[in-house]
């Protein structure tokens, strides 16, 4: 960056010369909010409300049930999911959008363990991260309970050494979601298979944040979500990757009849489909895959800049930017930084911790327009987290110097104190 502190000018000037700049325009942002927010629920892309009351006052209003064939609806997961495919580094017929990513979790978690069952019966633990999402570790300690396997979690230092000999599966998120803090994909891949180990990655922070290359990692399995960086509407169908090695060489615990080899057909026995198409189970949610399309074609658009590569380098600066704000304008104010000074080691938000007042400090950034989220800690080595997420698609360098600039007049105010602002909501 051009000063020591970046003035607002200094911010405006890089938003003029930022090539990425015109995919704002793809989405409709409220006036005067500041949207840090889009790693919990990305913005609405504009097209979004007219293609899915096309689909609902024609496709179902209408045509009824001949929009399977003649809107290609009983299609729609496998091309959303070649669309997301482009995003993660996978082949087109890799990857299928459908359901939640808890039960698509399940479904490559359970696939991986009968795997390890099959070609290696010593292995009895799956290794994950202590600070992983909380759902994936939820999914992770049932189907060690149902199937006899071991969960261990351990903390990120200590990944390598926890690869032993006994070791099934190690299952991780790409990016943390409390942190930011970003593992390297390939080579934790690769030590893992050195030991005889699959990997499960969880991609939920990082699918349009971060380019991400499934096939070129050597990955095994991969999930993810629709409504974060994809910016598919909430309760969005998230998506599974599967390594063609791995595809067809067992049945995912959820035989429903949208993975049969021929659905139609409404034998009854079960013949999985050939490929990721039996990653489906039953029928899928039209209207929501619909709006997904509608925020995945922010990033064909972006290819034509740059794609990925252009994205994290705009996320990047957005990040420095902001932490280099935070460090010398709250300077004295309390807060730490959680998310790496590595640019290797990051993702797309900036988390602030603080030993007081972070949910507060949050609800009243958002009273002001800026929209972060908050995010408890245990009571012990993991802080209360205040997040901001950066998405490249939408937010400019002048987004990120007003959005310190708030944070800095919250706190020589004090107005963070207003008791208004310690009430807690029911999502925080």
């Amino acid at each position: 960056m051009m000063n020591l502190t970046p003035s607002l000018q200094d911010c405006e000037l890089l938003d003029a010369q930022d090539p990425l700049r015109s995919l704002r325009e793809q989405f409709d942002l409220p006036a005067g909010v500041i949207y840090l927010d889009g790693n919990s629920l990305g913005v609405m892309p504009k097209t979004a409300p007219a293609r899915v009351a096309q689909a609902v006052t024609h496709e179902w209003g209408q045509d009824l049930i001949k929009s399977w064939n003649t809107a290609g609806w009983f299609t729609l997961p496998q091309r959303v999911g070649d669309k997301i495919a482009r995003v993660i580094g996978a082949q087109a017929g890799e990857v299928v959008a459908a359901d939640s990513t808890s039960i698509n979790l399940f479904k490559v978690l359970a696939a991986a363990l009968h795997i390890a069952a099959a070609d290696q019966p010593h292995k009895t633990k799956i290794v994950s991260e202590r600070s992983n999402f909380p759902t994936d570790l939820y999914i992770a300690e049932a189907l060690c309970k149902e199937r006899g396997f071991t969960l261990q979690l351990v903390e990120a230092d200590e990944i390598a050494a926890a690869l032993q000999a006994d070791v099934a599966v190690l299952m991780l998120t790409h990016v943390n979601y409390r942190t930011g803090a970003m593992h390297d994909m390939q080579a934790v891949t690769a030590m893992a298979h050195a030991q005889g180990i699959l990997t499960v990655w969880d991609l939920a922070h990082s699918a349009g944040a971060v380019p991400v290359d499934l096939n070129g990692s050597g990955a095994d399995f991969a999930v993810g979500c629709g409504y974060k960086y994809l910016n598919g509407g909430p309760g969005a169908p998230a998506f599974v990757w599967v390594h063609p090695q791995h595809t067809d060489r067992f049945w995912q615990p959820l035989a429903g009849w949208w993975g049969h080899a021929a659905p139609f057909a409404f034998t009854p026995d079960y013949q999985p489909a050939k490929g990721i198409t039996r990653y489906q189970c039953g029928t899928q949610p039209i209207l929501s895959l619909t709006a997904l399309d509608c925020g995945l074609d922010a990033f064909l658009s972006a290819e034509a800049l740059g794609g990925m590569a252009a994205l994290r380098q705009k996320s990047l600066a957005l990040t420095g930017l902001f932490m280099q704000l935070v460090r010398t304008r709250l300077h004295g104010h309390g807060f730490g930084i959680a998310t790496p000074a590595d640019e290797a080691l990051r993702g797309s938000q900036v988390s602030l911790t603080r030993a007081d007042g972070a949910y507060a400090i949050v609800q009243a950034l958002i009273a002001r327009g800026v929209i972060g989220d908050f995010r408890a800690g245990d009571g012990g080595q993991h802080a209360d987290i205040l997040r901001f997420g950066f998405t490249p698609l939408y937010i400019g360098y002048a987004d990120v110097w007003h959005a310190a600039e708030h944070l800095c007049q919250v706190m020589q105010s004090g107005e963070w104190q207003d008791a208004r602002f310690a009430q807690k909501h029911a999502v925080t």
